[in-house]
């Protein structure tokens, strides 16, 4: 991410997404204080490996959530208001604004604040046995199955840092984390309140 991709990805997440989830939730009769994720998070810039330049290389302004600045998202829900918080970090010394990945940096936040759930909303329905089939969906699954579903293929792509990630954040604290399909109505409450559930959860060992 170069700096001037950099400032439209902070302009778009922190104040044009947020500021439109923040309406969302007051619109619904909810109170919600948007939270730049800069204010919150702390990041160090991350490398990846060239197998073409066998060596690491820089990938400008990508970080990883590294510590969380709590003040703010613990003020707000003690006062029972729903802190909405963008997926930007602010670096580590130098305090330039970082792209990071969201399911990681809410996993990281869930596991600071030892959540009870951890939810996921999406536009799949959760982990399958059969990717193409819906049919499929695992309802649970407990942590120390989730590598092997990996070696197996089961889980793959893009998944595999985000249910990584849900296991770590498990194993710091979290209750339970849900993979739900953030498209059906009431996906929410229909995952949390019904005795089956209509997503993934998963649960520590």
């Amino acid at each position: 991410t170069s700096d001037s991709a950099m400032d439209l990805v902070e302009r778009t997440l922190s104040r044009e997404i947020n500021p439109g989830l923040v309406r969302g939730i007051e619109e619904f009769g909810g109170r919600a204080l948007g939270v730049p994720g800069n204010d919150a998070f702390i990041g160090e810039r991350m490398r990846a490996w060239s197998d073409q330049e066998s060596r690491e290389v820089e990938l400008g302004r990508v970080g990883r959530v590294v510590d969380i600045e709590l003040s703010k998202i613990e003020a707000a829900i003690y006062t029972e208001i729903v802190p909405v918080v963008s997926p930007i970090a602010s670096e580590r010394g130098t305090g330039l604004a970082l792209n990071v990945n969201a399911d990681l940096a809410a996993a990281a936040l869930a596991a600071r604040l030892k959540s009870a759930k951890l939810v996921y909303l999406s536009d799949v329905i959760g982990l399958m046995e059969d990717p193409i089939n819906e049919e499929s969906l695992i309802p649970s699954v407990r942590s120390d199955r989730v590598e092997s579903l990996i070696e197996e293929g089961v889980i793959g792509g893009g998944m595999i840092p985000k249910v990584r990630s849900a296991v770590e954040a498990l194993n710091a604290g979290v209750g339970k984390i849900h993979m739900i399909d953030g498209r059906i109505p009431h996906s929410l409450l229909l995952e949390i309140f019904t005795e089956s559930g209509i997503g993934t959860e998963i649960v520590k060992a």
